[in-house]
């Protein structure tokens, strides 16, 4: 019988894995779609390098139509999944960090949705076990399966990016600014030390708080602290920091650049969002404006609580609650 005991989330301590999947994703949808918007036909071309697949539209566990119709125009608001992973064995990996992205030319806004990876859910044929275990088991189109049926979504694209990514992308557009509590120093400078062993790299320590430059290796090893107050919570917020730095300057940056930027980073990203489609979202993005970035998590603390059942952590939430808020923020704005 399972043993569950209610914990809380802010002191769980929750053990070291092995491979943790690289966290920020929304970074590189921008470049692809700015890309697209900006570079036309020139780059184009360029986009025949993604790793394109093909989903079952019939298989994606959305919700239905009745349960959208109060909200006017949602077939307008574009809802897409970005998963990060570990995948250096070449398998699947672990989904690590799952957001989803939200256009919405409806109330004028780009909208980014942390999920918490240690969701409690159900995820078919393998009963109720943590969210990001999902895309391990069946890939992109078990984990929007997943993400559709638990949270009342009505998710049908996605991209993949490896963790390897993100330093490529930091690094060509010159870093990013970042500020730097005293609490993350230690963690910092060991996950630093960490990632320049692994990929040979030799980025500095960082010794000061406050507003920080980072370089790319400095900024993954930023985004995938996790021992501090606040657990994964903390961690979610770290990667959205992270997101927002790395989007307004990427805002600022030339479009003379992106096709370095997309020459490197395309390789590492899986989609099904083709050429075509990201041209279309990427007009919708340059109607919408600058500096309508917001950010939210899921499920929110009122509605979730850490729970330990048979000595494994999950996060366990009122479904209900979840679904109705998420469909508020996401299609009402709310």
């Amino acid at each position: 019988m399972s043993r569950i005991k209610q914990t809380n989330n802010k002191n769980i301590k929750k053990k070291k894995k092995k491979s943790i999947g690289f966290k920020i994703l929304m970074g590189f949808l921008a470049i692809l779609i700015a890309s697209m918007a900006i570079g036309g036909g020139y780059l184009y071309g360029l986009f025949f390098k993604l790793d394109n697949v093909k989903l079952d539209n019939k298989d994606l566990g959305i919700s239905s139509t009745d349960e959208f119709s109060k909200y006017d125009n949602y077939t307008d608001i574009k809802n897409i999944a970005l998963f990060g992973v570990d995948a250096e064995d070449g398998g699947a990996g672990r989904s690590d960090s799952m957001m989803i992205v939200t256009i919405d030319p409806i109330h004028s806004k780009l909208k980014v949705t942390s999920l918490m990876r240690d969701s409690y859910v159900n995820i078919a044929g393998h009963g109720m076990d943590k969210l990001n275990h999902a895309y391990a088991f069946g890939g992109p189109q078990l984990a929007i399966k997943t993400i559709n049926e638990n949270f009342g979504l009505n998710v049908e694209d996605f991209a993949t990016v490896n963790f390897s990514s993100l330093p490529i992308v930091i690094d060509l557009i010159g870093g990013v600014d970042i500020e730097i509590m005293a609490e993350e120093l230690d963690s910092l400078n060991a996950s630093i030390a960490t990632h320049n062993t692994a990929n040979g790299t030799n980025s500095p320590n960082i010794y000061a708080t406050g507003p920080q430059h980072l370089d790319g290796t400095q900024a993954l090893a930023y985004s995938r602290i996790r021992y501090t107050d606040g657990g994964d919570y903390k961690r979610t917020e770290r990667q959205r920091t992270v997101l927002e730095s790395l989007f307004t300057k990427l805002i600022k940056t030339s479009p003379s650049s992106y096709n370095s930027i997309l020459t490197n980073v395309l390789p590492h990203v899986q989609t099904s969002l083709s050429p075509t489609t990201i041209l279309s979202l990427g007009t919708k993005v340059l109607g919408i404006g600058n500096g309508t970035l917001i950010q939210e998590r899921f499920p929110r603390d009122g509605a979730s609580e850490g729970t330990t059942i048979d000595e494994i952590y999950y996060l366990t939430f009122d479904i209900k609650d979840t679904i109705n808020q998420m469909r508020d923020y996401i299609f009402s704005d709310k």
